[in-house]
């Protein structure tokens, strides 16, 4: 009986035992690395309105661009997205993403709005119609870093400003343009504008100014063809520049129209994209490089420093380029027969830009006189930032009273924009 009774408390006790070590959590096994986020995922996109607007990638810095074009358009809006493709590669842990074909007014405020909610970290819209949009938008989210470029405004806060010093190489194209011109014996020259703002009229004059050194005879013809991206307007203004008897048409809009209309015998500059100058009767072109400015305000944004400052960037800042001229290009076809002391010309002029030692300001230094006789500006004296951006016919321009860029110099055989 005692054995019996002993066995019985014997199992009990076993019993108890084995249901304890059932309900033991098991020991947890040990973690993994956390698997690393894909900075360069893309994303599912939102429509809103005409346009599919992407999302931001959670753990990464993330930076939205607005085109006012295609992103392939072969120029103004590829030579930006060469360099958002530039800040992915080379920028640490950020991810971006763009909306292109973007209208300016209200569809780029709508879209520029929509990504701020989505939460992008930086956003920069790239077009001289998207400022005030922009402008707008900044105001609603301060915590969000907005760049406009080309344009003028900023708010010293999150609302910055970046162009660069493209009359440089405009001033550059003219001295080849004029080159040719004089060579073929076909002193004029046409320039296909875009918009009537003050950066046309200025880069305008700029390769009006490049001409005069190798060519003092040569004129140049404007046709405003108010568009910044359309192939076929593009084409036919080209087309109707040579065919008024031109002999080089210089273009400020997107597509490599000038080449493509160019009869034989006859050149197209093109312009914003490196790779756009392909075609034989292209005579150079005059592109951006924006990635490393694009990266460093990027690093600025992340680390919390960036001013909402206007930058424009000179020559020395690697964000331009005339083709044929930089490290590592060759000499387009229309341009090897110029004459050596021309050439040379163009490539000190090069060096001393890359150097710091040939700015915006040298370009626009005086003695320059418009094509009605008038002075611009006596010998010695230079044009300030705000007159290279500023109308100054207007009377609350902020260039009121000053010279500013309301003028076409005197080989200019056009009249001023209404």
């Amino acid at each position: 009986m005692k054995k019996t009774k002993l066995m019985l408390v014997i199992l009990l006790v076993f019993a108890l035992i084995l249901g304890a070590c059932q309900t033991t959590a098991p020991t947890a096994a040990p973690a993994g690395p956390a698997t690393p986020v894909d900075c360069k995922a893309q994303t599912e996109s939102e429509t809103v309105g005409n346009y599919q607007v992407p999302a931001p990638v959670e753990g990464c810095f993330n930076v939205a661009f607005v085109y006012v074009g295609p992103h392939d358009d072969g120029g103004w809006s590829q030579a930006h997205d060469v360099g958002r493709q530039w800040v992915q590669d080379k920028v640490k842990d950020v991810h971006t993403a763009y909306v292109e074909t973007v209208a300016e007014g209200v569809d780029a405020e709508q879209v520029t709005r929509s990504l701020a909610r989505k939460g992008f970290d930086v956003i920069f819209t790239t077009s001289f119609g998207f400022m005030d949009a922009t402008e707008a938008v900044a105001t609603e989210f301060p915590d969000i870093d907005f760049i406009h470029v080309s344009g003028y405004k900023h708010n010293g806060s999150n609302f910055g400003n970046l162009m660069g010093a493209m009359e440089n190489i405009k001033y550059l194209a003219g001295i080849l343009a004029g080159s040719r011109a004089k060579m073929d014996g076909n002193t004029r020259l046409g320039y296909m504008a875009t918009f009537p703002i003050p950066e046309e009229l200025r880069l305008g004059n700029a390769f009006a100014l490049g001409m005069q050194k190798t060519c003092p005879e040569c004129t140049l013809d404007v046709r405003f063809i108010n568009t910044w991206h359309d192939p076929i307007i593009e084409q036919e203004a080209a087309k109707s520049l040579f065919d008024s008897g031109v002999q080089v048409v210089m273009t400020g809009a997107d597509t490599p129209a000038p080449a493509i209309a160019a009869p034989e015998g006859k050149w197209g500059i093109t312009y914003d994209y490196i790779a756009n100058c392909t075609l034989p009767t292209c005579l150079t072109t005059m592109y951006w490089n924006w990635g490393p400015l694009y990266a460093q305000i990027v690093e600025e944004s992340r680390a919390g420093t960036y001013a909402g400052d206007a930058r424009y960037f000179d020559g020395d800042a690697g964000g331009l380029g005339l083709y044929g001229f930089m490290e590592g290009e060759e000499l387009m076809p229309g341009a090897k027969d110029l004459p050596e002391a021309d050439l040379q010309m163009v490539r000190d002029l090069v060096a001393k830009m890359l150097a710091g030692e040939f700015t915006r300001f040298d370009v626009f230094t005086g003695p320059i006189k418009d094509n009605q006789g008038n002075e611009v500006l006596p010998e010695g004296k230079s044009l300030t930032q705000v007159e290279l951006d500023c109308f100054a016919n207007a009377a609350d321009a902020p260039c009121a009273g000053l010279t500013g860029m309301y003028w076409w110099n005197e080989n200019v055989t056009a009249e001023l924009p209404k």
